[in-house]
């Protein structure tokens, strides 16, 4: 069926809904040049109309839900699919919308594989305050994070997970069309965010999806109103693709862990999965990776259908990574990928830097995004794509917020290549803390769960 795109795009700024073919029309002939770039921007410009209040970014041109799906399922025909055959239990995946040190991803999919649960998980690189799962594992030797589909699958189907980072042949058209948006203004928009996420998943081969949506100053949703509309969002457009998924909003006013950087959050893994210590400090100051990653591991395996309840399939989680099940299933991840774990070090500096308590009192509150951009200023993220990221460079964060401090006593630890790096990370972490003289209680991690079931 043939439309004219002006007229679409006219329909759209109107108010007025997309159907199923008139959305596909537009992708797929943008996604083979039929359709300009200045046709698509303006499309996008339609879709990203909102007013503002109360803090949310309430759509009133935006997209609907079930143009949502419709643009996720019309970006996902643009390329290749995997299909797993009949399985014992479904393919899941976890996806997490971005947070200073969380390397959750390199845990849960050894741990939900050791379940016997097959874990197809494509991630991204890390872009602005937050990390990306993919430069992680470039950390290690030799681990290849490029593979055809045919080779991921037979991973997947052999081992138990594979991850790796976007290939050529998944969602072509998300790809261009986000190079759009990156210079439109419209990287915002919450249903052009649930398209661009969900057709990457979803091409996977998963049936079963949980979504780990940060809120607070590290995360791109500030508050818990707006990452529970975008909870909402993911998990309904999920659902109308046939996708069972669970959302859970988790907290980003410090950072996830203690480890913030690439080599550095491996190591906080390898930490937790092998029970040994790593630069001085045990597994049981990692607490909070730990108990986010088996929650979202026990999602994942209730999905799958391997636990009837959370309570069982955390139990099963926790008994794979104490028995060290998920570290074997790790270090032939890592071997299979070419990956070196014997030449995987993390060198601790000669002279760490070091920014001490200026006072005695309580961890009232971080700036986790002003972490983040201190991780970024070292060399640890990216300002933008084309940066080169320094795997070595890294931030400890000796404080959790609650924890009691002394004048002097050591809140971070850093490290770079250069002393300009250091000091503009000095600058960042010097005004990242906030410290109260009355007793503060520790944050909740996880706030809330959303569950979305299609059938």
């Amino acid at each position: 069926m043939s439309f004219i795109p002006a007229n679409l795009i006219r329909k759209k700024r109107d108010g007025l809904s997309l159907s199923k073919e008139e959305i596909q029309f537009f992708i797929s002939g943008y996604h083979r040049g039929e359709i300009p770039d200045y046709q698509m921007s303006a499309l996008l410009m339609a879709i990203s109309a909102t007013i503002w209040c109360c803090e949310l970014s309430i759509t009133i041109r935006g997209l609907e839900k079930k143009e949502a799906a419709f643009l996720t399922d019309s970006m996902l025909k643009s390329g290749e699919q995997i299909v797993f055959p009949k399985l014992k239990y479904l393919p899941v995946d976890k996806h997490s919308t971005g947070g200073i040190g969380d390397k959750t991803s390199l845990l849960i999919a050894p741990i939900v594989a050791a379940c016997d649960v097959p874990v197809p998980m494509i991630a991204g690189r890390g872009l602005g305050h937050t990390g990306g799962t993919i430069d992680k594992l470039e950390s290690i030797p030799g681990f290849n994070v490029q593979m055809n589909l045919e080779s991921f699958k037979k991973q997947v189907l052999e081992l138990g997970c594979a991850l790796i980072g976007q290939t050529a042949e998944i969602c072509p058209a998300d790809k261009k069309i986000y190079a759009l948006r990156d210079v439109t203004g419209t990287v915002e928009s919450i249903g052009l965010i649930c398209g661009s996420i969900l057709s990457k998943k979803i091409a996977e081969g998963i049936r079963g999806l949980v979504m780990d949506i940060k809120f607070g100053s590290g995360a791109f949703m500030k508050t818990t109103e707006q990452a529970k509309e975008l909870a909402q969002w993911l998990a309904e457009t999920a659902a109308l693709n046939n996708v069972k998924t669970t959302c859970y909003l988790t907290n980003m006013n410090q950072p996830l862990g203690r480890f913030i950087g690439n080599a550095i959050e491996v190591l906080e893994c390898l930490c937790l999965l092998k029970n040994s210590p790593a630069l001085g400090f045990n597994p049981e100051q990692f607490s909070d990776t730990r108990e986010l990653s088996l929650t979202l591991s026990a999602e994942m395996l209730v999905l799958a259908g391997r636990s009837q309840n959370i309570n069982d399939a955390y139990a099963l989680a926790e008994q794979a990574l104490k028995s060290g099940k998920a570290l074997d299933i790790f270090q032939k991840m890592v071997a299979r990928q070419g990956g070196d774990l014997n030449k995987f070090a993390f060198v601790e500096p000669a002279n760490w830097l070091k920014i001490a308590s200026p006072t005695n009192g309580y961890i009232e509150n971080y700036d986790a995004e002003a972490i983040g951009y201190a991780a970024i200023a070292l060399g640890a993220g990216r300002k933008q794509t084309s940066d080169t990221i320094d795997h070595q460079a890294g931030i400890i964060c000796h404080k959790k917020i609650g924890d009691p401090v002394s004048i002097g006593e050591p809140l971070f630890s850093f490290t770079s290549r250069s002393a300009g790096q250091n000091e503009n990370a000095n600058q960042f972490l010097t005004k990242s803390t906030k410290i109260s003289l009355q007793k503060v209680a520790s944050p909740s991690l996880i706030l809330d769960r959303i569950v979305y079931d299609p059938s």
